[in-house]
């Protein structure tokens, strides 16, 4: 991600998230550069529609609208998958992604899958992928 665009990005947040506390705020941007990273990896032509109301990003992609989703282990954020059915419904989204983002290379997807099949996720999210930050790969659980 170039330097302007994660300026113009990030004083977007400040301006419209100025309600949230300086963590909030981090998170956000966390988000939001996993969002633009995992867009040039995966396919250009994905337009981000809203990232700033909720954790699920909204992008089009060809005419159809998705929601994605990032979870890093590092985070340990609960999940309500209950809500995130609520989102799509909400939104008109015909599609929700979950992406694992790792920032080092996995080879074993164990904890991965373990997880998946633990919270159930695979019967909510259409595709499950597991996102290799800093490698800019994208690895298809889904």
């Amino acid at each position: 991600m170039e330097l302007n665009v994660f300026q113009e990005l990030t004083d977007q947040i400040d301006l419209e998230c100025f309600y949230m506390t300086p963590s909030q705020q981090e998170e956000k941007v966390i988000q939001v550069i996993d969002l633009h990273q995992f867009i040039e990896s995966y396919h250009q032509s994905l337009t981000v529609i809203d990232y700033i109301s909720h954790p699920i990003n909204i992008i089009e992609e060809d005419n159809v609208r998705k929601g994605i989703l990032f979870y890093d282990f590092k985070y340990d954020l609960q999940l309500d998958l209950l809500t995130s059915v609520a989102f799509k419904a909400q939104n008109q989204l015909q599609e929700l992604w979950f992406v694992f983002v790792e920032e080092d290379d996995i080879t074993d997807f164990s904890r991965h899958l373990d997880f998946i099949k633990k919270n159930g996720i695979d019967l909510f999210y259409s595709k499950i992928f597991i996102f290799n930050f800093f490698q800019s790969a994208i690895h298809s659980l889904k």
